[in-house]
């Protein structure tokens, strides 16, 4: 039985190992990465799934973003480990974060990611925002916490300002 718990400063050189296994090299040059850059993943949020041994067996992260004039949350990277790969972890933990973001006041959140695979978590293409480039337009998916959130909400995704 897998245990879902927020990350903790100790856990973040193993979550990190387990990105560099589960993504190709090189997967901080992508853009998305530049809005991450000295900004912490949200507390209580981010969250690492492990086994009864208390090995890592996924992660989820999230980040707060603007965009446009709103706040919003990036989603990403969410990671299993490739032996549990199959097991419905990766759902679960991404409706688990949606959940408690939800909970926790935001309205909205975006991701860049495969939207056959993000779709059956309620995400749909953003035509009117726009990540930082080189990004795929096809790619910018975005999920609403709240009905409506993302009517009207266009214009770019920037890094966070706020504490």
């Amino acid at each position: 039985m897998l245990e879902l718990h927020p990350e903790t400063p100790d856990d973040w050189w193993e979550v990190e190992a387990l990105y560099d296994l589960c993504f190709a090299p090189g997967r901080e040059a992508l853009s998305s990465y530049r809005l991450r850059d000295d900004i912490a993943p949200l507390q209580g949020l981010s969250c690492v799934a492990r086994d009864p041994d208390g090995i890592l067996a996924g992660a989820i992260r999230f980040w707060p973003v603007h965009v446009g004039d709103y706040d919003s949350l990036l989603l990403g990277p969410v990671a299993v480990h490739p032996t549990r790969q199959g097991e419905g972890l990766g759902g679960l933990l991404i409706r688990s974060g949606l959940h408690l973001a939800q909970d926790l006041g935001w309205e909205r959140v975006i991701l860049v990611g495969d939207a056959p695979y993000y779709s059956r978590f309620g995400f749909q293409r953003l035509d009117d925002v726009i990540m930082p480039p080189p990004t795929n337009p096809d790619r910018v998916l975005g999920h609403e916490l709240r009905p409506g959130a993302w009517e009207g909400v266009t214009g770019p995704v920037s890094r966070w300002t706020r504490g």
